[in-house]
């Protein structure tokens, strides 16, 4: 018990103003498959990205921030609960979030925030690519705290098909571009009080099409597309940040950017010479490029501090000061706030992974690993400070190190295993039955599958889906 404790006790949520600024907005951006390494700022050999370079020189930039999953849906629902995502219902790609889940949105909504979502959604238990989100689905970013939304149920592309509240409506250009153009209508509107604009981009995810501008003299083929889509993102992080300054708000916004999962294997180098790739728990499939900004507020620092998506919530928590009941009891993230702050600090505890069979525990420079949870001798020992791509295992050289991370990670896998079953929840049970299906599979998209097959993202799929509906 004393183990689970550590790992799972509640941090304090102390009174905190931050300077003289009580109820800064908050701008949470995410890319979908940016590896670790596709930055300019890491020497990537092909990439350029000058408006993530800047933003890295002028906020804090983690050299070790973790996706809490390694794939898409599930580090989105660490985000929204600083929890790991096998607690919330979100096991894998394409899972609804628990309804019963305490969220970020509503917890700043109830401190009096306008809520926003932009782009890629993914929370609903819809597969496939992305399509506009119906505004009668049981699980749309609405359900969850978010005022408003334009959004997709997946990954979305160039002149994308998107869905207001629930009203379709149909864009012209890059998608990143779009979904921070519209954020920052929102933020217009809003920038006399304090508001919360999630920007999760489609990008750079299948099927890859950049611009031409974008792409440059990057090749006309997959990885040129891929890193032109990159460029597009970084050019809209460069309109952003200027949005913010020409609105006069940007030392009252705090914006935080990060990856939702290591890179692709097409890219050499996607993740900078790290081993694995997306869906691996390797540093590869974990480890993404994360910058926090605050002009005015945090200082430009670059850190090695280990810090994941699970801590976003706890940290926004912790600056607002918000009640402690704003969060579920169980949870994994901690707060960063004196970090924030300039102090130094040390992690309070071990980051947890947990994904299909796989598993880790990332403890200062020390991670724990395992491709087989269920095999007791797959279980190995890394020292990430003077092995980052996990060469040497160092189980049988340090053994008590080895065997108290193993019993903090199964201590960790069991909380897990009690939370996916509803027990954090007040009726200690999951209420709602959980849904993971393909779009065409589902009887609510048949009326809008004449209009989706028309347009070239979705065409290829219509077989498919006259197959599923008969």
């Amino acid at each position: 018990m004393k183990t689970l404790y550590y790992l799972m006790a509640v941090m304090g949520l102390s009174v905190n103003s931050f300077g003289e600024t009580p109820r800064p907005n908050i701008v949470l951006v995410m890319a979908d498959d940016q590896g670790w390494g596709q930055v300019g700022y890491y020497g990537h050999p092909k990439l350029k990205t000058p408006n993530l370079d800047a933003m890295s020189e002028a906020g804090i930039r983690f050299d070790r921030f973790y996706a809490a999953g390694a794939v898409c849906s599930p580090t989105r629902a660490s985000v929204l609960t600083g929890r790991t995502h096998n607690r919330t219902g979100v096991p894998a790609h394409g899972n609804n979030l628990c309804l019963q889940e305490k969220t970020l949105p509503q917890a700043l909504r109830k401190a009096g925030y306008t809520t926003a979502l932009f782009g890629k959604w993914h929370l609903n238990g819809v597969r496939g690519p992305g399509v506009p989100i119906l505004g009668n689905d049981a699980n749309h970013p609405g359900k969850y705290g978010f005022d408003q939304w334009l959004g997709t149920s997946n990954f979305f592309d160039l002149n994308p098909l998107m869905s207001r509240n629930g009203k379709f409506e149909e864009f012209q250009g890059d998608s990143s571009n779009i979904v921070v153009a519209e954020a920052l209508k929102f933020m217009r509107q809003q920038k006399d009080e304090p508001f919360l604009a999630v920007i999760w981009y489609g990008s750079p995810h299948s099927p890859m099409r950049a611009l031409e501008e974008d792409r440059g003299d990057l090749p006309d083929d997959k990885v040129g597309n891929h890193l032109g889509e990159i460029v597009g993102i970084d050019r809209s992080i460069g309109t952003l940040r200027k949005g913010l300054r020409e609105l006069g708000i940007e030392k009252n916004t705090l914006v935080w950017y990060c990856s939702d999962n290591g890179g692709l294997d097409y890219d050499p180098d996607a993740c900078g010479g790290l081993r694995g790739h997306k869906s691996s728990l390797f540093e590869g499939g974990i480890r993404v490029p994360c910058i926090v900004e605050w002009p005015g507020k945090i200082q430009p620092v670059i850190t090695a501090f280990p810090a994941s998506t699970m801590d976003m919530m706890p940290t926004i928590m912790d600056l607002l000061s918000l009640p402690e009941d704003s969060m579920l009891t169980v949870r994994d993230g901690e707060s960063l706030l004196p970090l924030f702050k300039g102090e130094t600090s040390k992690r309070q505890h071990p980051i947890p992974f947990v994904f299909q069979l796989k598993a880790a525990l990332i403890d200062g420079d020390y991670k724990l690993l395992t491709n087989n949870k269920n095999k007791d001798g797959e279980w190995k020992l890394y020292n990430l400070k003077d092995d980052p791509a996990e060469t040497q295992d160092l189980s049988g050289q340090f053994p008590e190190r080895f065997e108290e991370m193993k019993a903090q990670a199964m201590a960790v896998m069991a909380s897990v295993d009690a939370s996916a079953a509803g027990r954090d929840y007040p009726e200690g049970k999951i209420v709602q039955t959980p849904r993971r299906a393909f779009w065409w599979e589902l009887e609510a998209y048949e009326p809008h599958f004449e209009t989706f097959f028309q347009r070239p993202e979705y065409s290829g799929l219509k077989k498919k889906a006259m197959k599923a509906r008969k």
